[in-house]
């Protein structure tokens, strides 16, 4: 079984799009499919699946561990799916003991399926880490925005230390030093893991080899929504460079998707986009990282060369998109499809989206420039 947790830094970047229609895709590539909501503090994805709200969630099975955990899977209506729904409205479901939290892993890795999506809540709580630390190849969902890219790096360097501290015992001379620099606050706010490496293989040679060991097994991989122009997907060698040079991770990039209009109108019919509309450039889009998913069979260290052709990939389908997108509008225009008031929502929202990314950025130089003015030295 595949195992696919899918986070991302932020709430807001289309996560849940991306789960839920890689499940569709899959589904519909005559695979056999189970989707997890586990953003347990706002559960929604049975809304973008169609699905009305289940009987049975995994609130239910949080109630009592010991209970069948086979009784929260329910069918859909799409061929080949299954879903288990996640539980808002259960006091205290987001944050997980680890008991709980245990004894999901354990469940979720028994299923018989071919893919198990995981459908992550946003942020870095310890209970959404080891969700996504339970396959190598989880996937960050990110935005072009300043930041929803700085947050998709902020993931990835707390799931690093989250592998730390599964690898170093506690009491010994490595998780002593990482408490240290927890403690000291800016230790780890400039993190710099290669330097770390070599202190820890001096004190503890034993932890550093364990360490090794797992981040050797740790390829997440990028998939950059909503953009807007091809420009906008050079963002994402910021994102792996940060991780290269600072965490020693190397980050494979699955590809790229548009922002849709018709996303909203899908999501309100409750109909996957991937079922609404398989022709858009998003679903199109969509079907593209599913292939990427079910063409990837290698298991051992992906190769320097592989993440390059990834990234070169992925801008190169940014471009294709984004003349495919116009093409699309055109062709909705003129079959009265889309109207001329919906094009213009559509420049409005943009127009929206694009100042507020403005003012994202305008913030972040003036924080920037009162650290430059109180002392601080990037």
């Amino acid at each position: 079984m595949r195992i696919i947790p899918i986070a991302s830094g932020k709430g807001g970047v289309g996560k849940s799009l991306v789960a839920a229609n890689l499940a569709v895709a899959f589904a519909q590539a005559e695979k056999q499919v189970i989707l997890a909501d586990l953003d347990l503090g706002a559960s929604n994805l049975h809304l973008i699946i169609g699905q009305r709200k289940p009987e049975r969630t995994i609130g239910d099975f949080l109630a009592d561990t010991k209970s069948d955990f086979s009784k929260v899977i329910c069918g859909t209506d799409v061929p080949n799916l299954r879903f288990i729904a996640g539980d808002a409205e259960l006091p205290g479901a987001a944050n997980l003991k680890a008991a709980q939290r245990n004894a999901i892993i354990r469940r979720l890795l028994a299923l018989d399926s071919d893919y198990l999506i995981l459908d992550l809540g946003a942020g870095t709580h310890q209970s959404i880490l080891d969700f996504f630390l339970v396959s190598g190849k989880g996937l960050i969902v990110s935005t072009p925005a300043v930041t929803a890219t700085l947050n998709a790096y902020v993931f990835l360097k707390n799931a690093v230390f989250r592998l730390m501290y599964t690898a170093f015992k506690k009491g010994s001379p490595s998780w002593e030093y990482l408490e240290k620099l927890r403690k000291q606050g800016s230790g780890l706010k400039m993190l710099y893991l290669p330097k770390m490496l070599e202190e820890i293989e001096k004190i503890d040679e034993k932890s550093f080899e364990k360490f090794q060991t797992l981040i050797g097994h740790f390829h997440p991989q990028l998939v950059l929504n909503m953009l807007e122009d091809p420009k906008d997907a050079d963002v994402a060698m910021k994102i792996r460079r940060s991780c290269e040079n600072y965490l020693g991770v190397r980050l494979e990039h699955l590809g790229v998707m548009y922002r849709d209009t018709l996303q909203d109108i899908s999501l309100s019919s409750r109909i996957p986009i991937t079922v609404y509309k398989p022709q858009s450039v998003l679903s199109q889009a969509i079907f593209r990282i599913a292939d990427k998913i079910m063409q990837d069979t290698e298991t051992d260290i992906l190769l320097h060369d592989r993440i390059d052709e990834s990234f070169e990939e992925a801008a190169l389908e940014a471009e294709i998109d984004f003349e495919s997108k116009r093409e699309y509008i055109g062709e909705l225009l003129h079959s009265d499809v889309l109207s001329h008031g919906d094009l213009i929502e559509t420049v409005k929202t943009q127009q929206f989206e694009i100042s507020k990314i403005k003012k994202e950025n305008n913030f972040l130089k003036n924080k920037l420039s009162q650290a430059i003015k109180k002392g601080f030295k990037p």
